[in-house]
């Protein structure tokens, strides 16, 4: 601020001397993707108890920061949806706040039920036509369509066919164009589409309407459209979130080749958007009922080489609190509670491992040494239970096969860095570019750096060991300064779990009196 000297007084004028604070920006924040009960904030009459919805929620990221806001605006636990659990598990497990993305709500039948479906063959090898359900929903799945061949007095195909479905029968029906035309048949239950050519008549049999229920989602679904704020990419509109998991994308799955396509496609788009947003961490999960072999054989189909994301299994028993008993759910939401409660307990270079697992009641396979022995080398970070120690995570790795960022908390300690800088300088951003700029970045940049080595992130016994910050006219010459450019240079030297605890043991003997130098010692026998 100018001030105008125009009469006798005091003047007080602010001056920015001090230090600009760079501050360490959160690095839990989680985003959920997937289905819930219900998607819709609600207004209760306080009179009548009469519940309205006032807007959809679907596909809109919100913010709820315990489960009874999640409950308000999502429901809860429902059949035919992991993403309660998991948002459930989270906060038990420490979570803080997080986003949720609804792509789907259970109980919006009309939106999300869709009709049972058979295609009849034809003689002729090709598709005859299609019958599908009036009804959508599970009730189209039990009805069974015959058709049956026409014949004359004489026993001689006529050429026409009758359709049976339960009580109704419709008769003299064919391929050929007019009124009896299979597209013109009526019947209450069913409808007709997709007729084929005149020679596509259906082959004789029993036919059992398939496929009434909730729609699968799809790939597409998952990963969305930035654009129309939609799905995975939909969360690029957020910059806070650090964290990513679809638990959902495990909703049906039965093994098949399709099944794991859509899950590669989706995981694969998912850890994309980690790296695209730089600032973020991808929690995977491996399919349901897999054997040790086969987590091996889904890490490698799964092919993914990153830094950003880290992959979890087995699946965790839980209590179920919708219908009683025990239910399997998959780790990724217990994982971001355990991720967040070890970034306030100690910080986000300690490893989210080695922690105990709240809410667990067992695992789908109870792994040993020999089994991990094969999955930890690849990134396959396993869930195991120890006597006296409970459910524990016992894995750290990314899914990298460079071993400078072999570890979780390597990663995400240069995610916080990097945001934390990328936030606290952007007041540099038009500055005169001069040596008084570079020595303030330089005194900013080393003030945050201290504080993160200060708290054990760094490795070092000093400064200098642990962290140095570079600008100066070597990195920023003329050319450089006339393209508008101003290049900081940071070497941070990140702490490393010690994942595997190494105990040197030996047999040693002393015998009483002086060694060669004259002091008393004795004699060592070694044997490893």
């Amino acid at each position: 601020m100018t001030i105008s000297y125009a009469s006798p007084g005091v003047y007080v004028e602010e001056v920015q001397r001090a230090i600009r604070p760079i501050q360490a920006l959160g690095t839990s924040l989680t985003a959920f993707v997937g289905i819930t009960e219900e998607a819709s904030t609600k207004q209760v009459n306080r009179r009548t108890g009469e519940v309205t919805p006032l807007e959809s929620r679907l596909n809109k990221a919100t913010l709820v920061s315990n489960w009874t806001e999640y409950s308000r605006v999502f429901g809860g636990f429902v059949d035919g949806a992991y993403m309660p659990d998991a948002v459930y598990n989270h906060f038990s497990n420490g979570g803080g706040p997080c986003y949720v993305m609804s792509l789907r709500a259970i109980t919006d039948s009309d939106r999300n039920m869709q009709a049972a479906t058979v295609t009849i063959p034809g003689t002729n090898g090709k598709d005859s036509f299609t019958a599908t359900a009036v009804l959508p929903g599970d009730a189209g799945n039990n009805l069974t369509l015959t058709i049956t061949d026409e014949l004359d007095d004489k026993g001689k195909d006529t050429g026409t066919f009758t359709l049976a479905i339960g009580t109704e029968t419709v008769k003299g029906v064919t391929m050929k164009r007019g009124d009896n035309n299979i597209g013109n048949a009526t019947l209450s239950t069913i409808a007709v589409s997709d007729v084929g050519t005149t020679t596509a008549h259906p082959v004789a049999g029993s036919y059992q309407l398939i496929g009434g229920g909730q729609k699968p989602l799809d790939a597409q679904d998952f990963i969305g459209d930035s654009l129309a704020r939609t799905g995975i990419n939909g969360l690029e509109a957020i910059e806070d979130v650090r964290l990513v998991a679809c638990p959902d994308l495990m909703m049906g799955y039965d093994g098949s080749d399709e099944a794991n396509t859509r899950i590669k496609a989706v995981q694969d788009a998912l850890v994309g958007h980690c790296e695209r947003m730089r600032y973020r961490f991808a929690v995977l999960d491996t399919p349901p009922g897999l054997n040790p072999q086969e987590a091996r054989e889904w890490r490698n189909f799964l092919g993914l080489d990153t830094s950003y994301a880290a992959l979890y299994y087995p699946w965790i028993e839980t209590v179920d609190l919708k219908n009683g008993g025990r239910k399997m759910t998959p780790p990724s939401g217990h994982m971001t509670g355990v991720y967040n409660r070890v970034d306030a307990e100690r910080g986000v270079h300690k490893a989210p491992a080695n922690e105990p697992i709240r809410g667990a009641t067992g695992l789908e396979i109870q792994l040993s040494r020999g089994e991990q022995d094969i999955l930890n080398p690849i990134g396959v970070n396993c869930i195991r239970a120890f006597p006296g120690r409970g459910i524990r995570v016992w894995g750290a790795r990314t899914l990298s096969s460079d071993g400078a960022w072999r570890y979780i908390s390597v990663r995400r300690l240069f995610i916080m860095v990097s945001a934390s800088m990328d936030a606290g300088l952007q007041w540099v951003v038009f500055e005169p570019n001069n040596t008084r700029l570079w020595a303030r970045i330089r005194r900013d940049v080393t003030a945050f750096l201290q504080n993160v080595w200060r708290s054990g992130g760094l490795f070092g016994d000093n400064e200098s060991q642990a962290f140095y910050v570079k600008c100066d006219e070597e990195l920023n010459p003329e050319d450089v300064r006339d393209m508008g450019q101003l290049i900081i240079e940071v070497g941070i030297a990140p702490v490393k779990p010690a994942e595997f605890i190494i105990f040197r043991l030996s047999q040693w003997s002393w015998i009483g009196g002086e060694d060669e130098e004259g002091d008393e010692g004795g004699e060592e026998s070694s044997e490893e």
